[in-house]
């Protein structure tokens, strides 16, 4: 049985809030509401994610350690866009173990994590072509990007897809094959020279 609550606000969340939540993205919490399940009455979000298309439920009591945070501050989002002008840091390990890292950075909700992955899984036009799993990889992160600027500046995704885009594009630029084989040492070497 859910009922809504009467409150709209709850521990600093309230319903019409633009929040993160790790495995999914920017949503929205679209109401707070309290379920009795198993005979214990919890006190739920509903985040709503309009392009997925997908509504989740979250124990307020569980929403720090599951993850669910605020939209970054403005500061932030810039130094998530700095991050993107970096130099790209590919380890030299087999690539199952990159993805598997690249997948958890993703789900961490990090908003600097996830530019890493975006800064080093970016191609430029004249770089050789990435792989289905590291464009699925690549895709996920820069969607995650572009929804939190899109909300954070409350511009259209657009914008905030050409704006990410003007960032990599301050990139030093990679060497092509080369770049796959380097390492974080070899990278850090550049940098200094």
């Amino acid at each position: 049985m859910t009922t809504p609550k009467k409150t709209a606000h709850r521990v600093g969340y309230k319903v019409g809030e633009a929040v993160v939540y790790p495995a999914h993205g920017v949503g929205r919490i679209t109401a707070i509401e309290e379920q009795e399940i198993a005979g214990f009455k919890l006190e739920l979000f509903v985040v709503s994610f309009e392009k997925d298309k997908m509504v989740l439920r979250v124990p307020t009591a569980k929403a720090a350690s599951v993850g669910l945070r605020k939209l970054a501050e403005p500061d932030a989002m810039q130094k998530a866009l700095e991050v993107l002008t970096g130099r790209a840091r590919i380890k030299r390990t087999m690539w199952s173990r990159r993805a598997q890292e690249y997948e958890a950075k993703i789900n961490s909700g990090d908003l600097i994590a996830v530019a890493e992955v975006v800064r080093d899984l970016h191609r430029a036009d004249s770089q050789p072509e990435q792989s289905y799993s590291e464009r699925q990889l690549y895709e996920a992160a820069l969607d995650r990007v572009m929804r939190e600027l899109a909300h954070v500046n409350k511009i259209t995704d657009t914008e905030a897809t050409k704006l990410i885009q003007a960032s990599l594009a301050k990139a030093p630029k990679r060497k092509g094959a080369e770049a796959e084989a380097s390492s974080d040492d070899e990278d850090v070497q550049d940098e200094a020279a």
